[in-house]
C-alpha cells in the first residue's frame, strides 16, 4: 500500500515541519529532480499528445526533461513542457490518492495550476490547485520510468523535488501606454527609404533594421533624425540558400528585433516574392550597438508541401513573460508558437490566429491590460502608389485565440478593424511593428515621391474602451 508505513496520525506535524514558505519561485526554465531517485520528471517517450504520461527517467538532457515554470496567479503557476508544450496537470480533475498526473494542452484551469512550496531543506513540494494534494513518486520507485502521481501531502522524501534552472523568463512586458492621449505623427528627417521596419531602444539610442539586402537599417539618437548603417550580412549566409535555392544570396525581408533576458534577438525572412519556399533566420549580439551579430540558423522554414509560409516573425512576450513566435503571410494566413527561452526557436504545438482573403501578413502582437493586441497588414504591398496595403487589428483574452475585432468578428474568419488606411499622400502603410504598447513603426509609400517607400513612426494611443488609435 502507498507510503503504508506512515502514521497518517503525524501529517500535520510533517507538514509544518517540511513547509516553511510559499514564496514564489521565480519564473524560468527547470528541470525537476526527485530527492528519492536523483532522476528527472519528464513526459515519458518525449510524447507531445495530450494524455501522454509523466514520469521520471535518467538524466539525458532532453527537452522533454525541462520545463517552463511561470507565475500564473498568485502563488499558483503553470508547468509546461519544453518539448511537448503541454502543461503537467491531474489527470481528469481528479481528487483521489495516486491519481496519474499526465499532460495535457494548457487550458489554465485549477488541476494544471501547481503551488511550488520552498522547503526547509532546498527542495520543494508541488501542490496541485484542484486537488490540494502533492506531486509524489509514487511508491518511492527508483527505477527509470517509474510513474509520478499525485497523493496526500505529508512532507515525505517522495513528494519532494530539486529545481535546477536553466534560463530565466521575463516578468510581464512592459506597458507605458496612454489612454486617450493626443495624436503623435513623428516629424523624421534624415534618411527615411525603408520597407517592413523593426524598431528598438537601447542606451539612448533608437535602432531601426528593414527590408533590404544583409540586413541594414539606421539609428538616431532623438527618434527624428535618422542616419544609415551598413548590413549585417552583407555577404549573406551560406544556408540560405539550402533552404531558399531561389534566393539571391542577399536580399532579407521584413526583421524583428527584440530583447529577451537582455540580449538583442533579431528575426529575419528569407523568401523569394510570391513562394512558400522560405525560412526565418536569427541572430543574437551582445548589443545592438557592438554590432557583434552572431548567426544563430534557421528558426522554421516553409516548402511548396506547406499550406503556410515561413515569412515576417514578430517575437512576443506573453503576459507570464515567456516568449513566442507569430508570423505568417497570405495562404492560411497568420500562426503563433512558444518559444523556448534557451534557444529562442519554436517548440510545441502551432495554432491559427487571423487568415483573411486577398492578403494578410506582418503580424505583430502586444499584451496591454488583460487583452493580446494582434495587428496585421491586409492587402498587397510593393507595388508603390498601387499597393494596398492597410493595417488593422483585433484582441483575444489568450495569446493563441480567438482574436475579434471591434465588431466581434474573428480575424480567422477575415475579421480585422482599421488603425491606417493611409491617405492621398501616404499609400498603402503597412509592415508594421509595435515597440512595447506606445510606438508604432510603419512604411508608407509616398505619392508626393514617385511611390518611394518611407518610414513613419507614430504615437500608438488606446481609448476608453482599450482599442488603439492614433
Amino acid at each position: 500500500m502507498k507510503h503504508f508505513w506512515i502514521a497518517r496520525t503525524g501529517l500535520a506535524v510533517l507538514a509544518l515541519l517540511h513547509c516553511l514558505s510559499v514564496n514564489a519561485i521565480e519564473n524560468g526554465v527547470y528541470t525537476i529532480t526527485s530527492k528519492v531517485s536523483s532522476k528527472l520528471v519528464e513526459v515519458a517517450g518525449a510524447q507531445t499528445t495530450d494524455g501522454a504520461n509523466v514520469a521520471q527517467w535518467s538524466s539525458n538532457g532532453n527537452n522533454t526533461q525541462r520545463w517552463l515554470i511561470t507565475q500564473v496567479d498568485g502563488n499558483y503557476h503553470s508547468v509546461i513542457n519544453l518539448n511537448s508544450g503541454k502543461a503537467l496537470e491531474v489527470y481528469e480533475l481528479s481528487t483521489a490518492d495516486g491519481a496519474n498526473v499526465v499532460q495535457y494542452e494548457y487550458n489554465g484551469g485549477a488541476t494544471q495550476q501547481w503551488q511550488i512550496n520552498e522547503l526547509s531543506n532546498g527542495y520543494v513540494a508541488f501542490i496541485n490547485r484542484n486537488s490540494g494534494k502533492a506531486l509524489d513518486l509514487y511508491n518511492y520507485d527508483t527505477d527509470d520510468g517509474a510513474n509520478i502521481a499525485q497523493w496526500s501531502y505529508w512532507g515525505g522524501d517522495a513528494q519532494q523535488w530539486q529545481l535546477n534552472k536553466l534560463a530565466d523568463v521575463e516578468g510581464p512586458p512592459w506597458d507605458p501606454s496612454t489612454t486617450n492621449g493626443a495624436e503623435n505623427h513623428w516629424p523624421l528627417t534624415g534618411n527615411l527609404v525603408t520597407h517592413d521596419p523593426t524598431i528598438n531602444y537601447e542606451n539612448g539610442t533608437w535602432w531601426i533594421f528593414q527590408t533590404g539586402p544583409g540586413i541594414y537599417g539606421k539609428y538616431s539618437t532623438n527618434g527624428i533624425e535618422w542616419t544609415g548603417t551598413a548590413p549585417i550580412f552583407p555577404n549573406g549566409l551560406a544556408w540560405w540558400s539550402d533552404y531558399v535555392p531561389g534566393h539571391d544570396g542577399e536580399d532579407v525581408w521584413a526583421p524583428e528585433l527584440k530583447f529577451y533576458n537582455g540580449t538583442p534577438w533579431l528575426y529575419y525572412s528569407i523568401s523569394t516574392f510570391g513562394s512558400r519556399v522560405s525560412a526565418i533566420g536569427l541572430a543574437s549580439a551582445s548589443s545592438v550597438a557592438a554590432g557583434n551579430w552572431q548567426d544563430e540558423g534557421v528558426v522554421i522554414n516553409t516548402t511548396n508541401n506547406d499550406n503556410y509560409n515561413a515569412i515576417d516573425p514578430d517575437l512576443v512576450v506573453a503576459e507570464d513573460g515567456a516568449p513566442w513566435l507569430t508570423f505568417g503571410s497570405w495562404n492560411s494566413g497568420i500562426k503563433v508558437t512558444r518559444i523556448n527561452p534557451i534557444t529562442m526557436k519554436p517548440f510545441g504545438q502551432r495554432y491559427d490566429i487571423a487568415s483573411r482573403s486577398g492578403g494578410i501578413e506582418a503580424p505583430t502582437i502586444v499584451y496591454r491590460q488583460g487583452y493580446y493586441y494582434l495587428f496585421v497588414s491586409v492587402g498587397k504591398c510593393c507595388n508603390g502608389t498601387d499597393s494596398t496595403y492597410q493595417i488593422r487589428y483585433g484582441r483575444a483574452t489568450d495569446i493563441r485565440g480567438p482574436y475579434v475585432d471591434k465588431n466581434g468578428v474573428n480575424m480567422l474568419n477575415g475579421g480585422g478593424s482599421l488603425l491606417d488606411g493611409g491617405n492621398s499622400n501616404w499609400i498603402g502603410p503597412g509592415g508594421q511593428d509595435i515597440l512595447n504598447t506606445d510606438v508604432i513603426v510603419r512604411h508608407a509609400y509616398d505619392a508626393s515621391d514617385n511611390g518611394t517607400p518611407k518610414l513613419l513612426i507614430s504615437t500608438l494611443n488606446w481609448d476608453s474602451n482599450g482599442w488603439p488609435r492614433y
